[in-house]
């Protein structure tokens, strides 16, 4: 019964984590195909002439919309478009709101030149004694930053919960109670979702010195516990 159940507890392991990627890449793939085919004319839609539904259709289009969308306001009279729709929205009350908001957080999470959430670190929260996982999102900008600047240098940092990451804290906390960590993000959200049950290897280097004189031998790497 042991080792049945041992294998079980194996199988899920390796089994879980595929089904369940599978099981939300085929979602997504639906639920794009839901918004886009119906825009996509019957006679180019492969659905209306074949017995069955091609998953992933309207993924293609979709790309390929954006892609032209993109190339074709990249040139001056798109810009120039764009900029005059924008004109237009912006004289909306809640409508101007709306399309800033998001057009500043889209800029903000694909743009390239973007740093966002680039580093993991610790910081003391919710009082002293006790630490918890963030994410350097930038340097504290704007208003915040005129108001903080006589007490300290600070940046913002995104405090994310267990076991959602998605959802957490926004935090402008001085740059002196940052402790940056040498793992990648991916890891460090590992780390949140599993409520600490999943840990990155880490090596802890550990000098060998000798009573009375410098040792020369190079730091032994052990893994840490």
């Amino acid at each position: 019964m042991t080792r049945i159940r041992n294998y079980f507890l194996t199988g899920l392991v390796i089994a879980g984590p595929i089904g369940i990627t599978l099981y939300l890449t085929w979602s997504l793939i639906q639920w794009i195909d839901g918004w886009v085919k119906p825009f996509i004319p019957l006679r180019y839609n492969p659905d209306t002439y074949l017995p069955f539904p091609v998953p992933g259709f309207g993924l293609i289009v979709a790309f390929v919309a954006l892609t032209v969308v993109g190339f074709l306001t990249a040139n001056i009279a798109g810009k120039t478009l764009v900029s005059y729709g924008e004109s237009l929205l912006g004289r909306m009350p809640l409508v101007r709101n709306l399309y800033g908001g998001l057009k500043q957080i889209f800029e903000t999470v694909l743009a390239e030149r973007s740093n966002t959430f680039k580093k993991a670190a610790l910081i003391e929260y919710p009082r002293k004694g006790l630490w918890a996982i963030v994410f350097i999102a930038t340097d504290t900008k704007g208003e915040v930053s005129h108001k903080l600047e006589p007490s300290a240098d600070t940046i913002s940092v995104f405090l994310p919960t267990t076991p959602n990451p998605t959802s957490g804290f926004l935090l402008f906390v001085p740059k002196t109670d940052v402790m940056e960590l040498d793992m990648s993000v991916e890891e460090a959200a590992k780390l949140v979702i599993s409520a600490g049950l999943v840990n990155p290897d880490y090596p802890r280097k550990l000098a060998v010195k000798k009573p009375g004189r410098k040792s020369e031998q190079p730091p032994v790497l052990e893994p840490a516990d």
